[in-house]
């Protein structure tokens, strides 16, 4: 019994010895295959570079928005609205190891139950191909509203739907540097500029609620359905000035080549006609601070406007996320 309990403890012994060194040769290999890619860079070097240090924490606040502004005749009676969203702002940290990183963010007022919208944000800036994606769920839209008669449009009042999708190539992408923007995982060491392509969708619906009309009872039962698709060309260019400060702007317009609106006023359909201008714009401001080799700084605004216009309305959407950093390389 004594040998056999030896040979047992001996066997648990090995093979926790076994898996360990296996489970740290399989480390090893992911951190060196991590080390390659991450060496590997796709910029010309005289212009955008890695910056120092493998991890690097970047502590962020973000604050978003929706504006919402239209003006027409419908039915022979002239209408206007300007309407707003409440602003949903977090705070968070992005831990980035080698080029991988992941993000964590809190929103303080919806933690305290003040807060009821949903929003998904998705932001991938890539050398080549870049990303912004968006959906909101809204209920908070209020402002005023004029339908014949001038009333306020309270928080409640109406339902908010909208999906916004946004890709871009860039073509200069061994010199100009979308990362070194809006995520420091590269420095733009250099002053350089690219052309862009890119295509852009937005969707979804606006919609009056029952809150409305048990509140004004001669409130109009209103209903729009949006979606178009766009493609388009701008360009981009980060202003390195001061050596470590550097200045990101970009525009990228699309015309869009199909849409599907209709209006929908107390259950009467209305398609929208042929629209005389009908844009989807998306815009980028950047500031970044390299305050030294291990500490940077700044800023960011991102927004999306949609600009539809014919004979008989205006409608002009307004979906913007600005951010304030502070990061550290270590």
């Amino acid at each position: 019994m004594r040998r056999l309990l030896t040979l047992f403890f001996v066997l648990a012994f090995t093979l926790s010895a076994s898996a360990q060194s296996e489970k740290k040769n399989i480390l090893v290999k992911a951190d060196s295959l991590l080390v390659k890619m991450y060496n590997k860079t796709p910029y010309d070097t005289a212009y955008v570079v890695r910056p120092s240090g493998r991890f690097s924490l970047r502590f962020k606040s973000d604050q978003t928005g929706n504006d919402i502004y239209t003006k027409g005749t419908v039915n022979g009676i002239k209408s206007k609205a300007r309407l707003h969203t409440r602003f949903k702002t977090t705070v968070g940290v992005d831990v980035a190891y080698r080029g991988l990183s992941v993000a964590l963010s809190v929103n303080p007022e919806k933690m305290k139950g003040s807060y009821n919208d949903f929003e998904f944000v998705l932001n991938y800036f890539g050398n080549r191909f870049s990303l912004d994606a968006s959906y909101q769920r809204s209920t908070t839209l209020s402002g005023n509203v004029e339908y014949g008669i001038k009333q306020h449009l309270e928080s409640g009042d109406v339902l908010l739907n909208i999906i916004n999708l946004a890709g871009y190539y860039t073509f200069n992408h061994r010199h100009f540097s979308y990362p070194a923007a809006f995520t420091q995982l590269f420095i733009q060491k250099r002053s350089a500029g690219s052309w862009l392509a890119g295509i852009s969708y937005q969707g979804g619906q606006l919609k009056s609620r029952e809150a409305l009309k048990e509140r004004e009872s001669n409130a109009p039962d209103l209903k729009f359905y949006l979606g178009h698709f766009g493609i388009g060309a701008g360009y981009g260019y980060n202003w390195v000035f001061a050596k470590k400060c550097m200045l990101h702007l970009s525009m990228l317009p699309t015309l869009v080549v199909y849409n599907r609106n209709k209006f929908i006023i107390n259950g009467v359909e209305k398609k929208a006609s042929n629209a005389r201008l009908n844009m989807i714009f998306n815009e980028r401001v950047a500031f970044v601070w390299n305050i030294s080799d291990r500490c940077f700084s700044g800023a960011s605004l991102l927004m999306n406007n949609y600009l539809y216009n014919n004979n008989t309305i205006t409608f002009n959407q307004n979906k913007w996320q600005a951010c304030a950093f502070f990061g550290i390389r270590l």
